[in-house]
């Protein structure tokens, strides 16, 4: 099954009726979309109080992928609050697993930044974070093209597979070594994750002022590109039990729509959405 969202639900706005609260907008992008991807998870680990409010303000069958914390990743922004690695990842796990629980964590992304590269470090950093993370699904992402130069493309995936990791598939400009192709492969039975951030060169290659998020993901694909990519989604849905696709390219508020642009072209009708809530006034 190939599953259709976007990234994070609080700033597509053409998914909103006017005026509607923050608070509510959760619930009613589940009207439109199964899945989504929780970005909040990546600047701090999350208070219960709002996962257990994720988890009511979904259908059951509602599916989060949520984003490893940020300095589980190397990213570092600010001071780490925690004053070790594993009070860090024990915090996470505590935090996160009520939505394993209740069936909706469909994997944890981890995001790994350009200056993650390929060496014998890296790898053995790779085998640490899965034995900590135990059974819990996870995602892997790479920003750095060493890990899939022609000499250790396949021994990359068979390390994933290996290790129990679930392939993020990427769609993003070809603009230097800070990217990654897109790779038709699977490393896990049970699911496959593809982001689409869109093919903006000079954005994903700007340099990092305080406005470079606004041009990075600004892409809004025309049709036959969705097609393309449709095509590629189908494929992945050949070696994996559940395809999760997230559309990220909503600098320009552009996510939502080639999300429900997709689901047309793949004739997919989701049984299992939240109801729709009608805007009366």
């Amino acid at each position: 099954m190939i599953y259709i969202g976007v990234t994070g639900w609080g700033d597509h706005d053409t998914l909103y009726p006017d005026k509607i609260k923050q608070t509510e907008k959760l619930a009613h992008y589940a009207s439109h979309f199964p899945i989504v991807e929780l970005d909040a998870s990546f600047y701090a680990v999350q208070p219960k109080r709002n996962i257990d409010n994720w988890i009511q303000s979904t259908p059951d069958s509602f599916k989060f992928i949520a984003k490893a914390y940020q300095g589980m990743t190397g990213h570092d922004r600010g001071k780490n609050p925690f004053l070790s690695e594993k009070e860090m990842f024990d915090a996470y796990i505590e935090s996160i697993v009520p939505l394993h629980e209740a069936g909706k964590l469909a994997m944890i992304l981890f995001q790994f930044p350009p200056w993650f590269t390929l060496n014998k470090e890296n790898v053995s950093k790779l085998r640490h974070i899965k034995a900590q993370m135990g059974d819990l699904p996870v995602a892997l992402e790479f920003r750095h093209q060493s890990w899939f130069r022609p000499p250790y493309k396949e021994k990359t995936l068979r390390f994933m597979a290996e290790e129990g990791w679930i392939h993020t598939v990427c769609d993003e400009p070809q603009a230097g070594e800070a990217s990654v192709p897109f790779i038709t492969r699977s490393t896990a039975k049970a699911a496959t994750l593809v982001r689409f951030h869109g093919r903006n060169t000079y954005g994903w290659n700007r340099p990092k002022d305080k406005n470079w998020r606004e041009v990075r993901y600004l892409y809004r694909y025309n049709s036959e590109e969705l097609k393309g990519l449709a095509n590629q989604l189908r494929e992945l849905e050949k070696q994996s039990e559940n395809v999760y696709a997230l559309f990220n390219n909503n600098s320009g508020g552009d996510a939502a729509d080639n999300a429900k642009e997709m689901m047309q072209i793949l004739g997919i009708q989701y049984e299992t959405l939240a109801p729709r809530q009608l805007d009366l006034f």
